[in-house]
């Protein structure tokens, strides 16, 4: 042990740990050169174990590096790049880098060391530090959304030094500043292509999936009376808006658009805010909503009247506004009970508390998971209660999140839309507070306790009328 450490404080220059934790020194009887090995989590067969397994992996991950043999040494050199592994002699390309780290998050993550050829020997990088701090920069900048690497700079005896970042991909989809998506097939990167994009995307189904680029997108299909109106509402603090076109607009000041120089791909959240009616309804079917009143109390009574509605967000608030009010009334307070002689032959419109119902239109079309084709938006009117019906995952959200978002801690999918949406200036006048206000003023309206339910990648709201 003395033996070792002894080795260890003649090393040039301490391991330098940057955002992580130092890797084991491998000190072999003929090798005298300390080695740092790249993370085991990012390698083979690991990802095919078990919950139990991968969780005790993780405990050991967070232990003191251990010694490793001289055959595992060679076995791990010998095994080359793969899919969780890449070698690159120095940092000189940037965008090259900045694809490569985006292809190994998509990739449920990886390692990148700098300083190692593509025949295994290691020469080292001359400025560690330099390296360093250009892959944080990256990372940050050049990756969205922004990345936070674990960086290590690992020196030996000979002086030699090498870099290593290990990329993190719980939270892809990850893309380039251009828009560009990239995923790792063995020891290759490789672009998705456009026509891929949107299957693939569906699969991971992203918390950030309003950030998506739509590459068939132009400047012609944004509303430009509503996104201006939206922009002139903050007029006293930017007095240089009108220098922007619609496009430089979207991508510098609202951050709903990507491309480099005259490339312009607007994102999801930007079509959905503030595009034309008529051409979301072809870019983007996925944000229809399905009106429907029945005369009964639930599904299987007679259809009265259906509609399926597409737009922009504030287009799909008012007109379901409207649809609702066609056969119901909002009100702010409840209705006076009814005396015996008042009683007419004909059933009185239901009444539903006005602020409760506007808040949960908005929820429903602001919160929808977008990543989720085939679960449309519907609202149904019954004769005793209203049923608003939402995309959303049941994998992870079903139980703890169905409790918590009623105190109001919120899982938000698209925040970016919400932050918009929520503005006086867009002009959607959403009611504050929630789903706790929803709760709290539809009991306290009709006297009984809104419904909620979580099934089938569907999230269920259920008002009943006072």
């Amino acid at each position: 042990m003395l033996e070792w450490f002894n080795s260890f404080r003649s090393i040039p220059e301490a391991p330098l740990m940057v955002l992580g934790r130092m890797r084991g020194v491998i000190r072999l009887d003929k090798i005298h050169t300390p080695i740092f090995m790249p993370r085991r989590k990012f390698r083979h067969t690991h990802r095919y174990e078990s919950p139990g397994e991968r969780s005790h992996q993780e405990y050991l991950l967070n232990q003191p590096a251990q010694i490793t043999t001289r055959s595992e040494l060679l076995r791990l050199i010998k095994g080359g790049e793969d899919t969780y592994l890449e070698f690159k002699i120095k940092l000189s390309n940037i965008e090259r880098v900045t694809q490569g780290i985006v292809a190994l998050a998509n990739t449920s993550g990886g390692t990148i060391i700098f300083g190692v050829t593509d025949q295994l020997r290691i020469e080292g990088v001359p400025d560690p530090e330099a390296v360093r701090d250009e892959l944080v920069r990256i990372c940050r900048e050049d990756v969205v959304p922004s990345l936070v690497p674990l960086i290590d700079i690992i020196a030996f005896d000979s002086g030699k030094r090498v870099v290593a970042i290990d990329v993190d991909g719980r939270g892809r989809p990850y893309r380039t500043r251009d828009g560009s998506f990239y995923m790792r097939f063995g020891a290759e990167k490789r672009e998705v292509a456009r026509e891929q994009l949107s299957m693939w995307l569906d699969e991971v189904r992203p918390l950030a999936y309003e950030n998506v680029p739509l590459f068939d997108c132009t400047e012609a299909d944004f509303d430009d009376g509503l996104l201006w109106t939206f922009a002139n509402g903050f007029k006293d603090v930017n007095h240089s808006l009108n220098l922007y076109q619609t496009s430089e607009f979207l991508k510098k000041d609202l951050i709903l658009a990507v491309g480099a120089g005259d490339d312009f791909f607007p994102t999801v959240a930007g079509l959905a805010l503030f595009g034309k009616d008529e051409r979301i309804a072809q870019l983007f079917p996925r944000a229809a909503v399905t009106l429907a009143r029945y005369s009964g109390e639930n599904g299987s009574a007679q259809l009265v009247e259906s509609q399926k509605i597409n737009g922009n967000l504030l287009s799909l608030y008012d007109r379901s506004l409207a649809f609702v009010l066609r056969y119901v009334d909002l009100l702010k307070t409840k209705p006076k009970a009814r005396k015996p002689e008042d009683t007419l032959h004909v059933k009185p419109r239901s009444a539903y508390h006005l602020y409760a119902v506007r808040e949960a239109v908005a929820n429903a079309l602001v919160h929808r998971d977008l990543a989720i084709r085939d679960v449309p938006t519907r609202i149904s009117i019954y004769d005793s209660s209203i049923e608003i019906v939402n995309a959303r995952r049941t994998n992870g959200f079903a139980l703890p999140a169905a409790h918590a978002i009623r105190y109001g801690i919120t899982q938000r999918l698209n925040p970016q839309i919400a932050a918009v949406f929520g503005r006086r200036e867009y002009g959607a006048s959403v009611p504050r507070g929630g789903l706790p206000m929803i709760l709290k003023q539809s009991l306290l309206f009709s006297g009984r306790r809104p419904h909620l339910s979580t099934t089938n990648d569907e999230f269920s709201l259920v008002i009943y009328e006072a």
